[in-house]
């Protein structure tokens, strides 16, 4: 069966009445992105049906901005920077890997409910229901970004470059995100339950923000820890987030590659996510469906 076409949604010719032409058929791609496109909107409907969690997810990222920049920023010290500004890089990242959690845990949750035994009775592209996921994801964490600069704007934190280079970082932020919602819906196929899903996220999303310089600088940290952190790729995410944003201030950037290249590794570790997950992803939800 074909992921683009599968079965059931073969094209065909057809005629139309009007001029009596043959119509060509819409090609596998266009079918595959229309049911990708009505996926996407299915859970955007849901997640409008649930003010909930769209509003938990709104004020997380606020809640953090507020807690470091206003609590923890007057003991914590940034050598040649304000920690506001140090800070914001750091907090935008958090905030879209984890809102990737969302992928992991909604696909765990459809499978449960019974969802996925839905979908595949239906004449549509399996891979559309992962493109859906990962797509309204995306939308979330995009909203999440807009909000969080607004309220770093009111604590104080600016942009320093120009338009174009904060778009980049915006835009840096959102595709790191996407590419890491695969790896969160590979593992939300693979877990029994949702409550499972929760755990096991933050068992591996807490040592790479936390163990990263997005709150403090590298080396600060402990030696093991320190080159963990220079070769985090959320620390890369960071850096190159600062640097497009204008908030390095006069900082020292370590040694490691990473650090020195953080906009090259960031969309290497991006092509190597979706290179290597998007795959994986379609067989192992070809698999569950196949049950």
């Amino acid at each position: 069966m074909s992921v683009l076409a599968p079965e059931g949604r073969q094209p065909e010719n057809r005629q139309d009445p009007a001029s009596n032409h043959t119509v060509e058929p819409p090609s596998e791609l266009a079918m595959w992105l229309s049911d990708g496109w009505t996926v996407t909107k299915r859970n955007l409907t849901k997640l409008k049906r649930s003010p909930d969690m769209l509003v938990f997810a709104i004020l997380q990222p606020i809640m953090f901005v507020l807690l470091f920049s206003q609590i923890y920023g007057g003991s914590i010290q940034v050598e040649g920077s304000d920690y506001t500004q140090y800070l914001m890089a750091g907090i935008f990242a958090q905030t879209v890997i984890f809102g990737s959690t969302f992928s992991g845990s909604a696909m765990a949750q459809d499978l449960k409910d019974g969802i996925i035994d839905r979908f595949r009775t239906l004449p549509m592209s399996s891979s559309a229901v992962l493109i859906g996921r990962t797509n309204s994801d995306l939308v979330l964490n995009a909203l999440s970004v807009i909000i969080m600069m607004g309220t770093g704007l009111l604590v104080g934190w600016r942009v320093n470059t120009s338009v174009s280079s904060a778009l980049a970082g915006i835009g840096l932020l959102l595709l790191f995100s996407y590419a890491f919602s695969w790896v969160m819906a590979l593992l939300g196929m693979s877990v029994k339950s949702p409550e499972v899903i929760n755990n096991a996220s933050f068992m591996v999303l807490f040592p790479l923000t936390f163990i990263s310089n997005a709150f403090v600088q590298s080396q600060t940290l402990p030696a093991p820890l320190e080159a963990f952190a220079n070769w985090n790729p959320v620390s890369a995410l960071v850096q190159a987030v600062r640097e497009l944003f204008g908030n390095t201030g006069t900082v020292p950037v370590p040694d490691a590659w990473p650090m020195q290249n953080a906009l090259l590794t960031v969309l290497i570790g991006v092509v190597l996510m979706l290179v290597i997950f998007v795959p994986l992803c379609i067989r192992k939800f070809a698999s569950i469906s196949s049950r």
